[in-house]
């Protein structure tokens, strides 16, 4: 049995591949065979089960769930240590001073009063009822009463309490387990659900494989997806049962084959779908609840897109891009989502069998080849869709303009084409029609004649009037083409159905694809080819049947990408379950009217370390300001007179370390930038970032500063 949304994609994953097992980060289990269904026992399964079993308690977006420890939403106020020392020192002098002075009748004899009191005649005295011995602890036991109260008086007064729970109970405290004490109702291992559905033998035959090692977090996240499928009526029970009964933890595969990636990097948790980027930094500028934790990312976040901003450098690839991508490709292994990843040859995002579709553009080696028209069967689908991608960068930036002109004029000469020939045409092809050789054009007219396409004749009469006329788009969408018309590219884009063509339209399946392109010498070519898989995404995932699957575009590099309509379709994606994350050494590198709806459009924004100013202005507007408590506070310094002021105030200065000073402090509420734009620019230690985050479910998390490296 297929899980929710593993059938085959279409034929578009490659050969299998033989892979070295790769050592997962989270959780830390045994090294897993690379391929074979049925695994070989390992020793036992107590690793996986701690992993699963461990606490991932409910917390704001973007807080790394796994082992997490909630804090305070508020920071208690804390006393500056040296202050707190002092205090307690001083308080137990005192509480010493007192009890000897009582000791030594100094302080005269009123305190046995109460002992007067209470206790009987007959108990005092040599010769009373309690003998020598009972008065001496009759006596004894009343003075430490007393100085049990001092010392408790001297405890509050020095916050002994505090200097305990600060200094000393951290040096004793065990570190605790992460797993929780379970019991068999509420322990996942034990498949409950399966159990109370009408599947025992299934859950058990699952709990089994978890106890004897067998099962891995990939493997648990592909089996609760198929078991959804089975929740929601599209596999029946019975096939789930038979699946697992026969493979065990290796049910439900991926179309792949595989289990798990050749190795990770990141670190992950598929319990929550998160992946680790870092650690929000102890910093008075992130709010208290997450200073200190980790910093994560899933589809939850990654729905409502992200956009990452940084010089070259600065660690968009390697610390955001290839952890996102590694976390992807896991849910994809899991049936959970489909992901594209589109970058420079070489880019380093990932090893070529972590994906089942690699499409090297410009490199005669590459196994697979892309769809110039995305798939689409509609004239007017495909010429939308390929003017945005060829001249989506000239049409008039602000968001409200189209490229309407260019769709035009590419279906009137599609639509015929396809009439013709039962295909689109190839990008030869293409060209000698865009730049009007009488050729094509005369073969193309008789075909139509002879087939009686009447109105597709029209569409032909009505381009061959318009080219050469002034604000004709046949000349400018001519020249783009011709950029794809390079021997470089030479059986690339192929109509013919002589390769094989990866199209978007297979993102209805949990497919793993990388694009390379070619960015040395083809620049041009490559900001075109990125605007053509933008373009086909947005379009592709709207139509899905199936949304349940997340489906994700990660573009690394998106310089001249952002268009008009790629603001239009972001904009859509989530409600589609879908996101994309986009990359960008500067914000120049968009069209000025169009920053402020791309930040608009994304619910995730990154600022890294090094940008510039007038980036940091864009990100500074858009986060915007905030109300914050300002304090004024004018110290004046006392000057003592008298032997005792100034005895007073040398014991003040050893206390707080401070000469004594009159303060006033005024208070008031004043609106501030959350991040300004001086600050993004010099404030942000290298190896860090600004972060802002908003899921799918409108909570948001204000800009936090994040240590991409911890």
């Amino acid at each position: 049995m297929d899980s929710d949304g593993t059938q085959d994609a279409r034929g578009t994953h490659a050969s299998p591949v033989p892979r070295p097992a790769g050592p997962p980060e989270v959780p830390a289990m045994p090294p897993r065979p690379p391929r074979a269904p049925a695994t070989p026992p390992l020793p036992d399964g107590s690793a996986f089960l701690t992993w699963l079993r461990a606490p991932r308690p409910d917390a704001a977006p973007g807080v790394w769930r796994f082992g997490h420890r909630p804090r305070p939403a508020e920071e208690p106020e804390e006393i500056p240590t040296r202050q707190l020392l002092s205090g307690a020192l001083i308080a137990f002098l005192v509480g010493w001073l007192v009890w000897s002075l009582l000791q030594n009748g100094y302080l005269g004899t009123w305190w046995w009063v109460p002992f007067d009191l209470i206790v009987p005649d007959a108990w005092r005295g040599g010769d009373s009822d309690l003998g020598e011995t009972g008065t001496f602890i009759v006596y004894e036991g009343y003075e430490l009463l007393v100085a049990l109260g001092i010392m408790i008086g001297a405890a509050r007064l020095g916050r002994w309490g505090e200097v305990w729970r600060r200094f000393v109970t951290p040096r004793f405290r065990r570190p605790e387990a992460q797993e929780p004490r379970t019991t068999p109702e509420d322990d996942p291992a034990q498949w409950n659900e399966l159990r109370a559905a009408g599947a025992p033998d299934a859950a058990e035959r699952l709990a089994t494989e978890a106890r004897s090692g067998l099962m891995r977090d990939v493997d648990h996240a592909r089996i609760l997806r198929a078991w959804q499928g089975v929740r929601t009526g599209r596999h029946s029970l019975a096939a789930f049962s038979g699946a697992v009964l026969k493979d065990g933890a290796a049910a439900c595969l991926h179309p792949s084959g595989e289990r798990d990636l050749p190795a990770r990097l990141a670190r992950h948790d598929l319990v929550t779908g998160q992946v680790r980027l870092g650690t929000t930094v102890d910093d008075a500028r992130n709010p208290y609840a997450y200073r200190g934790t980790g910093l994560a990312l899933g589809p939850d976040l990654l729905g409502t897109s992200l956009v990452a901003v940084g010089p070259a450098g600065s660690g968009k690839t390697g610390t955001v891009v290839r952890p996102l991508a590694e976390s992807l490709c896991l849910h994809a292994l899991a049936g959970r989502a489909a992901v594209v990843v589109v970058g420079a040859a070489g880019a380093g995002l990932g090893p070529a069998d972590a994906y089942d579709v690699v499409v090297r553009i410009g490199n005669q080696e590459s196994e697979y080849d892309l769809d110039l028209y995305g798939g689409a069967t509609d004239p007017d689908e495909a010429a939308a869709v390929l003017a945005e991608a060829l001249v989506g960068d000239l049409a008039d930036p602000h968001p409200g303009s189209d490229g309407r002109r260019s769709t035009t004029v590419l279906a009137q000469l599609l639509g015929p084409f396809r009439a013709v020939h039962g295909r689109f045409p190839s990008v030869p092809e293409l060209r000698q029609l865009l730049d009007g050789a009488p050729g094509p054009f005369a073969a193309l007219r008789q075909g139509l004649q002879e087939a009686g396409q009447e109105s597709l004749l029209r569409e032909l009469d009505a381009r061959e009037r318009q080219m050469g006329q002034p604000g004709d788009a046949g000349g400018v969408l001519g020249d783009r083409v011709a950029l794809l018309d390079r021997p470089a590219f030479a059986g690339f884009f192929d109509t013919s159905g002589q390769s094989r063509p990866f199209t978007l339209k297979a993102l209805d399946h949990p497919v793993r694809v990388r694009i390379d392109l070619p960015q040395r010498g083809h620049a041009d070519a490559s900001r075109m080819l990125a605007r053509l898989v933008l373009a086909q995404f947005t379009a592709s995932v709207a139509v899905r049947e199936d949304r349940s699957l997340f489906a994700c575009l990660l573009l690394d590099d998106a310089t001249g990408v952002v268009t008009p309509e790629a603001v239009r379709g972001i904009q859509r994606l989530r409600s589609g379950n879908a996101g994309v994350v986009l990359t960008l050494r500067t914000l120049d590198d968009v069209a000025r009217p169009l920053r402020g709806p791309l930040l608009g459009a994304t619910g995730c924004r990154m600022a890294l370390s090094g940008l510039t100013p007038w980036d940091g202005q864009d990100f500074a507007e858009v986060w915007g300001k905030e109300w914050t408590e300002a304090r004024d506070v004018t110290d004046r310094q006392i000057i003592a007179e008298t032997p005792a002021g100034k005895a007073v105030h040398m014991l003040r200065r050893v206390i707080t370390g401070k000469a004594p000073t009159a303060r006033a402090v005024t208070v008031r509420q004043v609106e501030r930038e959350r991040w300004s734009a001086s600050e993004l620019a010099h404030a942000v230690p290298a190896g860090h970032a600004v972060l802002s985050l908003t899921d799918v479910k409108g909570e948001h998390a204000p800009p936090l500063l994040v240590d991409l490296r911890g």
